[in-house]
């Protein structure tokens, strides 16, 4: 069964007057496409931005994201041009945060869309969209913007809950809708030559550039500390890979991530090096997982960097449900308990975190082993 419900469509014509044209026999020159606001959902939208390149050719592509996930796409040739909404300050008075969500309103009208494509859900991407006056607003009628929108394509429900289905092919659907016929379902990621550069200087200063296999301890996670692994365990991981396939170790985090990071080093008792002086950005990380032999990490962002590159990559699940992000890649691995209270999809556990205190590192161990051993018999295989 289908995880979506047929679009809305337009009326067919009356009296004469010819039905509107569907998107799929349109060819707009101008395109407004507004990301998702988290890196993993970023990089699993990649297939349909490449579809809806491929789909518009001459058209002039724009993305709308968040400044911070700019590095996720940097290198990629799916957009002409990419503008951010408004930094949002703790410090700001509302008054000053509307005018700077007019103020993005205005500059997009002055640019006059034909077509607004939103991959996020949010109600505020499509007022956005209906106050810049972009004729035409397609995506899902969800957070009650159905009356913004003037193409709605709306998700299975059953019982009045959404049906999990992985992302791709949620986004997949948004840009067959347009037209597009081949979507495909691989993520695709890209990097510049300054961040691999920036790649190079991290591992030379780790004295990892002498051929050992570079391991990638990712133990954050921005959701929520109920995503998060132990870091002990995390810590014996890092050890095992010292010791039993001569790693280089590199502990990632993200800004708000850093204490974790600190925490899962000092707990080893090999070398590690910890990316957090400064940290490392998101392009350089990408550039890292690209050349890495394994990465070890929560359910986040960096988790599907690995599956774009091909990377071998063993993912530890909690609270989430992995129905929502699933890849079917044959180079990851995914580690889980069944939990009488999950998969709750909480950002902080109320009970005793018993989805991650019940994966022990042999678990995960044993997953990566597993993985490595199947990745070399797919190389031996010319994959």
């Amino acid at each position: 069964m289908s995880p979506f419900s047929s679009p809305e469509s337009y009326k067919p014509g009356i009296a004469g007057i010819p039905a509107p044209l569907t998107p799929a026999q349109e060819q707009p020159e101008r395109v407004l496409v507004v990301l998702p606001n988290w890196v993993g959902d970023v990089v699993l939208a990649t297939p349909a931005l490449r579809a809806i390149r491929e789909r518009c050719p001459s058209a002039r592509i724009t993305f709308l994201l968040k400044r911070p996930l700019a590095e996720v796409l940097s290198g990629s040739p799916w957009a002409d041009e990419t503008v951010f909404w408004p930094a949002r300050f703790a410090a700001q008075s509302r008054p000053e945060r509307h005018r700077g969500f007019l103020g993005l309103a205005g500059e997009l009208r002055d640019r006059r869309f034909d077509w607004a494509v939103l991959l996020t859900n949010s109600f505020r991407s499509a007022l956005l969209a209906r106050l810049a006056g972009v004729r035409r607003r397609i995506g899902y009628d969800r957070d009650g913007r159905g009356l913004l929108l003037t193409d709605k394509l709306l998700p299975l429900k059953v019982d009045g809950r959404f049906v999990p289905v992985a992302m791709t092919r949620y986004y997949n659907a948004v840009a067959r809708y347009l037209g597009c016929r081949e979507c495909g379902e691989q993520p695709e990621l890209f990097t510049t030559a300054a961040e691999e550069a920036e790649a190079d200087r991290v591992i030379a200063r780790a004295g990892a550039d002498g051929g050992r296999p570079i391991a990638v301890l990712n133990p954050g996670a921005s959701f929520g500390p109920a995503k998060c692994w132990l870091p002990d365990r995390f810590a014996e991981v890092g050890d095992a890979l010292v010791r039993g396939h001569g790693a280089a170790v590199f502990i990632a985090c993200g800004p708000k991530e850093t204490q974790i990071a600190r925490d899962v080093a000092s707990r080893m008792r090999e070398p590690a090096v910890v990316l957090d002086d400064p940290v490392l950005g998101l392009g350089p990380m990408k550039a890292l997982l690209r050349r890495a032999a394994l990465l070890i990490t929560n359910d986040t962002g960096p988790r599907h960097f690995a599956n774009a590159f091909g990377t071998p990559v063993v993912t530890i699940f909690g609270p989430t449900d992995p129905r929502w992000t699933e890849t079917a890649s044959p180079r990851e691995r995914t580690v889980m308990v069944q939990v009488d209270c999950g998969p709750c999809m909480k950002r902080h556990c109320p009970l005793d975190h018993r989805c991650m205190t019940r994966i022990d590192s042999q678990m995960v161990l044993m997953a990566a082993r597993n993985l490595l051993n199947g990745v070399a018999s797919l190389r031996a295989a010319g994959w």
